[in-house]
């Protein structure tokens, strides 16, 4: 085995493991790794001066690659700082390897940070290396964890001594992993059984089934069963948007949610957690006549906190197949002519749903200032077809949905976690996954400010993404979750807010940001701006803002 020192065989493993980017905000512990990195070969430092900015960039670029992204920040004060968008990739089963270097473990007496305690909570698996030889083991758990289903961030640190010593080392990377873990063929036979005898199925789909693969499969069972088909979340494409038989995204932790689910007499989850919410409500979310399967490669996720009457821990594209292909032996005549029967229902409940869009789009057309729905009308309408969304839109989200169809995998990347800050990193994660593709960043202001330091990246390292700022002046969502806490928990009929803290009496100028640090920006009130600055912000090659006035009222 060839004898190199800790940095360098941290280096070598990095290469071992085709990584292309090193995300990062470094510091003084992190010297010996950058001092390693000038002799590396393939690897790029993408430096970021904050470190939510290293973060989002690292869980946009993991999650539109399907690979690990590595993050290596300083010591456990950048550590702290990038905390927060760990959350977001834990709570999103982000495959990432954060890293930050530490003091010699000699230094105890004086005292030394315990950096893997810091992060344990929001990793899979999270540890600190303090000899030499321990890099090639640890870096290659590293990345079996983030990268075994159910996928997450793990966390490394390295201590100077484990840097600078010299060792024996093997590099060897991490092994192909083969996830595709098929479900129990009782479990899908009992499935089959149940759905092949329901009067209102329901399907709600979640991110993990996206991560998967499974979306065609799970567009193949709708439609076999007739099942109306809702989103727990959506921040990867997880069923095609306007299929007549996707009814959009809900909170099934919220009792409007709860209600329309417990309409179904079978309820078919797939890959999302049931049901989750930050609100707390008592009593199970589905009603006591309807039945509940669980499919999930989160395995800890079935049966967490709803009875659950058929569980199935598999990877959710094995598992749809399988499931798929028992209805077709197990459904009768009947039963298809029923399920052939709510898809025509469906599919005019869809139109039904398209109109009312529309007839929003013009009751609020002229709205000053331009409405979220008007905002992402006039947006569409220019974005060229293979365009990726890195939507951290938050409160706008609706208006995005309405205006763009999302059909393709990859084609949309959303904050996950509650953490605000994620795309204006994200959005340039996801340009350099996809370098042929255009990529723009819908993005609410109070994210944005989050991480706005975001705009020196994206010029220091020319990299062309498109943000569209959504500045209603406010932390809006503050506002929608005060009057829900007001009316769900507290009970109110008429709730009454001063909203404190919750608006920005100095509206946040992110455009002007943007050409203090030398970014293409264009500050927009009137609608009709709209489609010509982004097709000129398209076609710069560069980064580009534009900040858009839109409303913000509640």
């Amino acid at each position: 085995m060839p004898r190199m020192t800790g940095k360098q065989g941290l280096i070598r493993m990095l290469e071992a493991e085709a990584i292309g980017y090193v995300f990062g905000n470094p510091g003084t512990s992190e010297g010996p790794i950058l001092d390693a990195l000038e002799d590396s070969r393939g690897l790029e430092y993408v430096l970021s001066t904050q470190e939510g900015v290293a973060m989002g960039m690292a869980d946009g670029y993991a999650r539109a690659t399907g690979k690990p992204a590595f993050v290596n920040l300083h010591i456990e004060t950048g550590l702290a700082n990038g905390i927060s968008l760990l959350h977001n990739a834990n709570e999103g089963g982000t495959p990432m390897v954060l890293t930050s270097a530490n003091k010699d473990i000699r230094k105890l007496a004086e005292g030394r940070t315990q950096l893997a305690e810091m992060t344990r909570m929001f990793t899979k698996w999270s540890a600190e290396v303090t000899h030499p030889e321990q890099i090639p083991s640890v870096m290659r758990r590293a990345f079996t964890e983030a990268m075994t289903p159910p996928t997450g961030p793990a966390y490394v640190a390295f201590s100077a001594n484990a840097l600078d010593d010299e060792a024996d080392m093997d590099i060897v990377p991490s092994a192909s992993g083969y996830p595709r873990v098929h479900p129990d063929p009782r479990a899908v036979a009992d499935a089959s059984e149940l759905l092949s005898r329901a009067d209102n199925p329901i399907i709600v789909v979640g991110d993990r089934l996206a991560q998967s693969g499974g979306v065609s499969e799970a567009v193949r069972l709708a439609e076999l069963t007739g099942a109306t088909v809702y989103a727990a979340s959506y921040s990867e494409m997880n069923f095609p948007t306007d299929h007549p038989q996707f009814m959009g995204r809900i909170a099934p932790g919220m009792p409007a949610g709860q209600a329309l689910l417990s309409r179904g007499d079978v309820v078919l989850a797939v890959g999302t957690n049931v049901f989750s919410g930050f609100f707390y409500f008592s009593g199970p979310a589905l009603g006591s006549a309807t039945k509940l399967i669980h499919i999930d490669s989160a395995y800890a996720e079935i049966g967490k906190s709803e009875p659950t009457d058929i569980g199935i821990a598999a990877d959710p594209k094995s598992a749809l197949a399988n499931l798929s292909d028992a209805l077709e032996s197990d459904m009768t005549g009947t039963a298809r002519e029923s399920a052939r029967v709510r898809v025509a229902g469906l599919t005019q409940a869809k139109a039904e749903q398209v109109a009312a869009r529309e007839r929003c789009l013009r009751d609020r057309w002229d709205l000053s200032p331009m409405s979220a729905e008007r905002m992402m009308h006039e947006i569409a309408a220019v974005l060229p077809p293979d365009t990726i969304i890195a939507d951290d839109s938050v409160t706008s989200r609706d208006a995005v949905h309405d205006a763009i169809a999302f059909n393709e995998p990859g084609s949309v990347f959303g904050e996950r976690g509650g953490a605000l800050g994620w795309g204006m990193g994200g959005a340039m994660g996801v340009k350099l996954a996809n370098p042929d593709r255009p990529v723009v960043g819908v993005i609410g202001d109070g994210s944005a400010m989050m991480t706005v330091q975001a705009l020196w990246t994206a010029a220091n390292s020319r990299i062309p993404v498109v943000y569209v700022i959504c500045n209603n002046r406010a932390y809006r969502i503050l506002k929608l979750n005060m009057n829900a806490y007001k009316t769900q928990i507290l009970g109110e009929q008429d709730p009454q807010s001063d909203y404190l803290a919750m608006d920005f009496p100095t509206p946040m100028n992110i455009a002007g940001i943007a050409e203090a640090i030398g970014v293409h920006s264009r500050k927009i009130e009137n609608p009709g701006d709209l489609g010509p600055a982004m097709r000129r912000a398209l076609d710069l090659g560069a980064p580009a803002v534009l900040d858009v006035s839109i409303d913000g009222t509640v």
